[in-house]
């Protein structure tokens, strides 16, 4: 087979999109198969390549960001070590908890990476009164295990909360790149809401604004605004460890914990452990996309990335953003390929899950590309086993696109898998 045809290809991927075997992988001109791209997207304008200019941040996974003062690498150490710790009950361990560590979640392809342990969450949420997170009842997030003293005391995991009428089992996501992502400006990601859809291109983007006015970005309901909140949340909920600033123990389904079963002075982990973690996590640098090993391999890489821009899959998974000035220089005015633009969009009216903060069942912030390669399923819950089963989940505003690559050639869907696996 002539060089970069599908058949020497690779699979992989996790988007939509159209396109076989090109005329110009015969030496012939590229304009009839970026036509025919155009006609099977129904785009009328030009294509251009989506993807920014190659960055100097990425690194492979689970490496510091380039750039970093021995100072700040020493944080990033100290932060890694306690991320990777394995907590005990004598140290403040539950009584509740998921994991005994952050890195017991967050370890696949390596530390800050996802994981294939699911985390349960239920909500309850009501057109008229908003998203409630039942606290009361011991939500969101439901605790499966106990320590030795709690389960002496008869208690060996949470149960759902009765009034829920939403639940979701879903993965730790990575948290690659994400000092990058806290880092854009909150203007260039309110520039690209679009709440009324007032261009008609049927995508209604929008910010989480959160209740006290900051914008989330974190999470896949974009309920968090900074890295330090959501390493304070994980060590609440998910390792039962209680922090300065809500040293309360979590509930039992909102009942309080049986007398004895959490012998540890609260808080029982300290601003300083909390903020090295939270320095460890915004040090880690974006996972490196793999380089085409031919010029035959970056011929299909370039003709799966037409692809993903004439399918229009970029008005919400943005290739590129930049960070803002930062005190910090490895994240300072840095462009990162993040393909996300972190606006809540509604993807599946009929396939609701839990609600947010600001979110609806059915609204999920864009998911970031970034280190898809490493997924070994897909979506937040992970009931898609492939990158073409994700695509075909995707309805309400992205149900065009993915319409879009029903249409498609299998050589087309092949670019397209192809390199989106190189992410």
């Amino acid at each position: 087979m002539p060089a970069g045809t599908p058949n020497g290809g690779e699979r992989g991927g996790d988007s939509d999109m159209r396109v076989h075997t090109p005329a110009f992988a015969h030496g012939r001109s590229r304009a009839p198969f970026l036509a025919e791209i155009a006609v099977a997207a129904g785009t009328l304008t030009g294509l251009a390549a989506c993807g920014p200019p190659a960055t100097d941040v990425a690194r492979p996974a689970g490496e510091p960001l380039p750039g970093l003062t021995q100072a700040q690498l020493a944080r990033f150490e100290e932060g890694r070590r306690y991320f990777e710790k394995q907590w005990t009950p004598e140290e403040g361990l539950g009584p509740l908890f998921m994991q005994a560590g952050c890195g017991s979640c967050h370890d696949l392809p390596t530390v800050g990476g996802a994981g294939v342990e699911m985390l349960k969450e239920a909500t309850r949420w009501d057109s008229a009164g908003g998203c409630d997170n039942l606290p009361e009842e011991g939500g969101p997030l439901i605790q499966d295990h106990a320590t030795p003293l709690l389960q002496e005391a008869g208690v060996t995991h949470e149960v759902a909360p009765p009034s829920a009428n939403g639940w979701v089992s879903m993965e730790a996501p990575a948290l690659y790149g994400l000092g990058l992502l806290e880092a854009i400006p909150g203007s260039a990601i309110l520039s690209r809401e679009d709440p009324g859809d007032s261009d008609g291109d049927g995508i209604s983007g929008r910010a989480s604004r959160l209740p006290d006015g900051r914008l989330g970005r974190i999470g896949h309901k974009a309920y968090r605004a900074t890295i330090l909140e959501l390493s304070e949340g994980a060590f609440r909920r998910s390792l039962g460890l209680t922090v300065p600033k809500n040293p309360d123990e979590e509930t039992l389904n909102g009942k309080p914990l049986p007398p004895g079963v959490d012998p540890v002075e609260d808080p029982e982990l300290s601003q300083e452990t909390l903020e090295a973690v939270a320095d460890f996590i915004r040090f880690l640098a974006p996972a490196a996309h793999t380089d085409p090993a031919s010029g035959a391999r970056a011929d299909t890489l370039r003709w799966g990335e037409e692809v993903f821009e004439s399918l229009g899959c970029p008005a919400c998974h943005v290739p590129s953003m930049q960070t803002g000035p930062n005190e910090v220089a490895a994240l300072d005015r840095k462009t990162v390929r993040l393909y996300s633009d972190l606006l809540l969009h509604d993807l599946n009216p009929y396939r609701p899950t839990i609600c947010g903060p600001t979110a609806t069942p059915s609204e999920v912030r864009t998911a970031r590309l970034m280190g898809l390669r490493f997924r070994s399923a897909y979506m937040h819950d992970r009931r898609a086993v492939s990158v073409e089963g994700a695509i075909r989940e995707h309805g309400g505003e992205a149900a065009a696109s993915s319409a879009r690559y029903e249409q498609l050639t299998p050589s087309a869907r092949q670019f397209l898998i192809t390199w989106l696996m190189t992410l």
